[in-house]
């Protein structure tokens, strides 16, 4: 076949493996999410889809609409929050909360609104593109899934399916039906024999393994991360030594978000993200998870990088029939794990 052409393989092999790293960051972050609070995380997608048309939008020096969305889940969880803490009398710190989210509210956008039209350099672009997408995790999840801690996960799956309909639909309104591309990182390209090879795709291979190696020592070495996954392995033992569960919720929202975020900013150059990209790109991100059975983080960015493979091979040979190869891949999967998994109960928290 052509694709095993001495010239076409290395190319096609290294678009797989650059689109694959995305996808791996996609499925750690989701099996995280479902580890630590049993959400299946249909808006993941949602986050690099942000990710990628808010560095788009400073780009042309417009504030996105990404800050107005940020400031409405801060107000949200801030009263949300001030009322709890109202039940449990604790006004000073319901005072505390709200006029906190004021503050860090207006901060926000007066540092927008003046950085932005200047169009600081991309490194800037970045650091803000992070600072805006980022929060957007844990305010989803105090806004969107704390209230529903105690809910199964059916409800939380239908909980998840709706935010990302909403998302999906914010989008539009932010950013309209056009496509974005954001500028490459590193320009030009890398000549090994007669394969030519973009640093754009060295680059996004690098920080994805970079991310993979933080993450790592994030849940190997520090309290963090060992509470998140202590929280993983067993819920309740977690909260019986004194790890909070919306604590350790807010904290991996944080994560995904901010992976998400990156996500979308490394795969910006390459794909033209609209507002409803999010869903295909989250839902390759969930069949490596899946290959890993939503808990065993090595195999789900081993089937991440296999379904960014497969995607690269298929969209040369078959590129009508790229998506449908990708996701019947799942079928198989699902079987397999179906037959080997051992069902136990769920934690009574």
């Amino acid at each position: 076949m052509q694709i095993f052409d001495p010239s076409i393989f290395p190319i096609l092999a290294a678009d797989g493996l650059t689109n694959g790293a995305v996808y791996a960051l996609l499925s750690l972050a989701l099996v995280l999410v479902f580890a630590v609070t049993r959400i299946i995380f249909i808006p993941m997608g949602e986050f690099v889809v942000f990710g990628t048309l808010t560095l788009a939008s400073f780009q042309l020096g417009k504030v996105p609409g990404t800050l107005g969305l940020l400031l409405i889940l801060l107000a949200l969880a801030a009263v949300m929050e001030a009322v709890s803490q109202l039940q449990r009398r604790q006004a000073r710190r319901a005072a505390l909360t709200v006029a906190g989210a004021v503050v860090l509210g207006t901060a926000l956008w007066g540092l927008a609104s003046w950085i932005v039209p200047l169009k600081p350099p991309l490194p800037v672009q970045v650091l803000l593109t992070l600072a805006l997408v980022g929060p957007l995790g844990p305010l989803l999840y105090r806004t969107v899934y704390q209230p529903l801690l105690n809910a199964t996960v059916l409800v939380l799956l239908i909980a998840s399916v709706a935010l990302h309909l909403v998302l999906t639909g914010l989008a539009l309104v932010f950013f309209g039906p056009e496509g974005s591309r954001t500028p490459p990182f590193a320009q030009g390209n890398l000549v090994l024999g007669q394969v030519t090879l973009s640093w754009q795709s060295l680059l996004v291979i690098l920080v994805s393994a970079l991310l993979m190696l933080g993450l790592f020592f994030f849940f190997e070495r520090t309290m963090p991360g060992k509470a998140l996954r202590a929280t993983a392995v067993n819920r309740l033992g977690a909260r019986l030594v004194g790890i909070s569960p919306a604590s350790a919720g807010t904290l991996t929202f944080t994560l995904a978000a901010l992976i998400g975020a990156l996500g979308g900013m490394l795969i910006g150059p390459s794909v033209a993200m609209t507002y409803d990209s999010g869903f295909l790109i989250g839902l390759k991100g969930f069949v490596g998870a899946i290959i890993g059975g939503l808990v065993s983080y090595p195999l789900a960015a081993a089937g991440a990088l296999l379904v960014g493979l497969i995607e690269s091979f298929a969209s040369f040979s078959l590129s009508g029939w790229k998506e449908v190869i990708v996701f019947t891949l799942i079928l198989p999967v699902l079987l397999w794990r179906s037959l080997m998994t051992r069902h136990t109960p769920e934690d009574e928290e």
